[in-house]
């Protein structure tokens, strides 16, 4: 089959293999008969290979994934609108005319994962970490109302310390989102460090990491009663929305 008759789609990213994006898209592709579509792992060292693989004219598509989400930007021809608000990029799409756009559906992923899970009382929430995926978190909760507060080992101005969060924070500010590293396998012992004593029922776990599919922050969650979720649905809540744009 040449490379003309087919619609080649990947992840950019670096240390990939782990990847959930190639194994889902391959058997979408083969489950839904798709025999032209292939997806494969573009796992590039730095900047230089990202703005050389984005020229490549036999691609449609691209995920993207740690760390480019936010360095990819500049190499970009055009951003959406809401990629621009959030200030970082997850999906690129190569169109017909050899341009490129990029999109964030990391937030459209995330609001239809954790919306099934909030209950009225729940206004605030907690942002751990301030990464590319944490700003599309942010960008979400703060379209449905909900007040967001980042929280990282450094302090900001728009940042506090774990050491910050006491026990009124952690009452006033219900849902509490993982958007860090801390856990995922092979680490499956770490945890962000946050007093898990006081959580109670009223509370919302939510871990971006996938695998493993109940993480240390999830389980000091359950042992208090609250809800927790890990990540894997909204992995594919953001799949399927990038592969609308790339065949719109």
């Amino acid at each position: 089959m040449s490379e003309k008759n087919r619609a080649r789609f990947g992840l950019l990213g670096r240390n990939i293999n782990y990847s959930f994006s190639r194994a889902y898209f391959n058997e979408k592709f083969e489950r839904e008969n798709l025999s032209l579509c292939s997806y494969e792992n573009f796992d590039v060292p730095n900047l230089k290979n990202v703005k050389k693989l984005l020229k490549t004219t036999h691609l449609k598509g691209l995920n993207v994934t740690i760390p480019y989400k936010e360095e990819v930007m500049p190499f970009l021809d055009e951003l959406d609108e809401v990629a621009f608000k959030i200030g970082a990029v997850n999906t690129v799409v190569f169109r017909a005319d050899g341009t490129t756009k990029g999109y964030n559906t990391d937030y459209i992923g995330f609001q239809k994962s954790v919306l099934p899970l909030l209950s009225d009382s729940i206004s605030a929430a907690l942002i751990l970490g301030t990464g590319g995926a944490s700003k599309a978190v942010m960008y979400a909760l703060t379209e449905i109302g909900i007040t967001t507060q980042y929280v990282s080992r450094k302090k900001s101005e728009n940042t506090i310390t774990y050491k910050d969060l006491n026990l009124e924070i952690l009452n006033t500010h219900q849902l509490i989102v993982n958007c860090t590293p801390l856990g995922t396998y092979p680490n499956v012992e770490m945890k962000p460090e946050i007093d898990y004593t006081v959580l109670t029922e009223k509370h919302v776990l939510f871990d971006l990491i996938y695998n493993p599919s109940e993480t240390a922050f999830m389980k000091e969650g359950s042992k208090n009663k609250a809800t927790v979720c890990s990540g894997k649905q909204m992995l594919v809540e953001q799949a399927e929305a990038a592969w609308k744009l790339w065949n719109s």
